[in-house]
């Protein structure tokens, strides 16, 4: 079982299925339908982007995920090749969709590729990282939704809940809040994002309330948080898939 979770964590196939399942619910809040060719081209992207950040910063890595980075170097060329995989599909998909999508999406795959350098950066890393996921899982079923007048509503829920899932995983890392405030500050904050994301769902228009699931999975991840690698891995990133998918379900 544990190399099971191994495999979904550290190939970054779990995160890819939570974007994937994430923005068909946000496309669920407003009224539109993303097509299967869309939720795979997020998929995709966040395979390409995921695994190409893990190649590149081994070293770095080696301290804060030693479990990763023996498994990103016993496997780097299959991870390579899925990461090249995943970047071909990527960028057929997106030109597959149209100009106006795959411009939408270039910025967002070289703030990706910059992640890198960008994440040394910790105190905004909670903040590029949720605009960048925002930007996708919602920004693309947005074209084609029905109800754009609770775009506001979908964005601040979604991004609320994966800040609140970026400083967790800081914390495991021990990155600059962490280290400065030790773990009570920032998993105050991060507790505080997923009560407020969970409220807003709570307060949302009726066809919002469906994300309801998604901040309150994040919340109880959150409340028996432990800093250990595949907890965050897991049970932090799993919480943005369990919640994306129980908001899917049927009513």
């Amino acid at each position: 079982m544990v190399a099971l979770l191994e495999l979904l964590a550290y190939t970054s196939l779990w995160v890819a299925a939570a974007a994937s399942a994430l923005c068909a619910a946000a496309g669920r809040a407003l009224g539109a339908d993303p097509a299967a060719l869309t939720l795979v081209l997020v998929a995709a992207g966040t395979l390409f982007v995921y695994n190409i950040d893990r190649l590149r910063d081994v070293e770095r890595d080696r301290a804060t995920s030693p479990r990763r980075t023996a498994f990103v170097e016993r496997w780097r060329l299959a991870l390579a090749a899925l990461a090249a995989a995943a970047a071909a599909a990527a960028v057929a998909l997106a030109l597959n969709a149209g100009p106006r999508v795959a411009a939408a999406l270039a910025p967002i795959a070289a703030l990706g590729l910059a992640h890198r350098r960008l994440k040394r950066f910790a105190w905004w890393k909670p903040l590029y990282v949720s605009g960048a996921w925002t930007a996708v899982v919602v920004g693309l079923p947005a074209v084609t939704a029905d109800r754009v007048r609770d775009l506001p509503w979908v964005a601040a829920i979604v991004s609320a809940t994966i800040a609140a899932n970026v400083i967790a995983s800081n914390l495991r890392d021990r990155e600059a809040p962490a280290a400065r405030f030790g773990a009570r500050v920032p998993m105050r904050i991060a507790l505080g994002l997923a009560v407020a994301a969970t409220v807003l769902a709570l307060l949302a228009p009726a066809g919002v309330r469906v994300l309801v699931p998604i901040p309150l999975a994040t919340l109880a991840a959150l409340a028996a948080f432990r800093p250990t690698e595949l907890y965050g891995f897991i049970a932090v990133d799993g919480a943005l898939l369990a919640g994306a998918l129980l908001s899917l379900a049927p009513t």
